[in-house]
């Protein structure tokens, strides 16, 4: 499988996204190329989780694990200090009172 530009699979996700009526913004543009991808999902009660994609050891399978989740405040805090280390990161806020983030889906681990 050909390996999708961050841009192009931040806008794919993003349109996943919309087409279940879920709110999602990008915060921070990364390399365009490149750039490593943070999911924020804010849960609009004071609450987020922040996502990050890796890899599984054993299948070698990309996969989304919880980098943090908590008091928003922390998790805000954390995505900054990512930023910090990595400006070509892109952050994706989503906003889903349900806790929808989608990223179990087929397709969106590559």
């Amino acid at each position: 499988m050909t390996r999708l530009t961050a841009e192009f699979w931040v806008h794919a996700y993003i349109a996943r996204l919309r087409g279940a009526d879920i709110p999602a913004f990008v915060t921070a543009h990364g390399d365009d190329a490149s750039g490593a991808v943070l999911v924020k999902l804010n849960t609009l009660d004071g609450q987020a989780a922040a996502y990050c994609r890796s890899f599984d050891l054993m299948s070698g399978a990309r996969k989304w694990d919880t980098l943090i989740s908590g008091a928003e405040a922390d998790v805000d805090a954390a995505i900054a200090r990512q930023r910090g280390f990595d400006p070509d990161l892109w952050v994706i806020e989503v906003e889903d009172r349900a806790g929808r983030h989608l990223l179990d889906q087929p397709g969106l681990a590559e």
